[in-house]
């Protein structure tokens, strides 16, 4: 193509077409616009890998825990003669109970990121355990269910994930304070589950582990007629001698527990982002000073000042834009590869596409364009172009 031909087609010789565009720059001095990129991206990436990291701790508890979205679990506060009145209340329940399955517990502990978490073993008693495996869909057991009466248990893969556990290998001992029993329980089956449950049998727990207290677990048809159990539970039993666990009740605990961290993470996010919009405002102020003698030629053949202006913050933002967007992309890629090495591996829990990591990295690009249009708007404001004509601007 010769000169005459780019000419017409509205590109400069040997060049981009529309050279005087607002990205023309961009695209043709990445040594440039490269590192001003390069910062938001790391912004990106610091502020939605702290937020994620976080957001994992709650996270986990309701992974981890989450076996309670499908039962309301009663219990009295430690006095038995309290069971038969629990039974009565739960005649007048508003809310058809499915099915009522009367249990014992015990505790062993289960790994975390933040260290050991107690998690309960139920004994069903063998009439309810074909049940519970169908409401929880348990899916396939590798092994057998325990005997009744056995030191025996059964757990699901996400469990003997987490524990490094197989069949065979004993879930309590008498010689582990976290995790005892008077007698080795073994484990004698595995679900393929993504559910966290562990449970034995009713009669060995009855036996050995105290206090000899039964827990109800009352199971609504769905999901919403549970929710609307645990309500109805929650409030009637309100300043009774009764515990209602419920996964509404987790919930609220995880965020109340949480709650002042969380304002700490707040604060040092603000702090970042504040340090980092006067870092980008230094940056911007010396990529425009480096273009002063361009803006200067720019005006002298008929651009006008707020022209320039816009121009200017027209490319920061396509900066901002394109930073954000590929600070996201290698968010996503590194925390995805966190996932699959690190917590996949212990069952630990990390959402790589947490939408509230991501919306605190709006801020950056929000609080970046603020700080860029007004070095923009300052150093136009002192613009001088006859200086830079005469030589005088450096």
């Amino acid at each position: 193509m010769d000169i005459t031909t780019e000419k017409k087609a509205g590109r400069a010789p040997g060049g981009l077409a529309r050279p005087l565009a607002a990205w023309a720059f961009l695209v043709r001095n990445p040594g440039k616009t490269g590192p001003l990129a390069g910062v938001i991206m790391l912004a990106v990436l610091l502020i939605a890998g702290i937020v994620t990291v976080m957001n994992s701790i709650p996270l986990s508890i309701e992974t981890v825990y989450g076996f309670s979205r499908f039962l309301t679990g009663v219990t009295t506060r430690g006095d038995a003669a309290e069971i038969p009145s629990l039974e009565q209340h739960f005649k007048a329940s508003p809310v058809p109970i499915e099915k009522q399955v009367r249990c014992r517990t015990t505790i062993f502990n289960v790994k975390s990121i933040v260290g050991p978490w107690p998690f309960v073993m139920y004994g069903f008693k063998t009439e309810d355990v074909s049940y519970v495996v169908d409401k929880f869909e348990l899916g396939t057991l590798q092994g057998r269910l325990p005997e009744s009466g056995a030191a025996e248990a059964v757990i699901t893969s996400q469990i003997a994930t987490n524990l490094g556990m197989s069949i065979g290998d004993a879930l309590l001992k008498p010689d582990d304070d976290r995790n005892y029993s008077p007698n080795p329980v073994k484990v004698v089956g595995i679900f393929e589950s993504d559910e966290w449950l562990a449970f034995s049998s009713y009669g060995y727990l009855a036996a050995n582990h105290f206090p000899p207290i039964d827990v109800f677990l009352l199971f609504a048809e769905n999901q919403p007629m549970q929710r609307e159990l645990d309500a109805w539970s929650e409030e009637s039993l309100k300043g009774e001698r009764a515990v209602v666990f419920t996964y509404p009740s987790l919930q609220r605990d995880t965020r109340d527990t949480f709650k002042t961290l969380f304002k700490i993470l707040n604060v040092v996010v603000g702090l970042l982002v504040v340090v980092i919009a006067i870092m980008m405002a230094m940056l911007v102020n010396i990529y425009l000073t480096q273009r002063i003698v361009e803006f200067g030629l720019l005006q002298a053949i008929g651009f006008t000042k707020r022209s320039l202006m816009f121009r200017a913050i027209k490319e920061v933002s396509l900066v901002v834009v394109l930073g954000w967007v590929l600070g996201a992309a290698l968010v996503y890629t590194l925390l995805t590869i966190i996932k699959i090495r690190l917590m996949d591996p212990r069952a630990y829990a990390l959402d790589p596409v947490d939408p509230v990591a991501y919306g605190y990295t709006l801020s950056v690009p929000i609080v970046i364009l603020l700080a860029a249009a007004f070095t923009v708007w300052y150093r136009f404001k002192v613009f001088d172009p006859i200086a830079v004509v005469e030589r005088r601007v450096v």
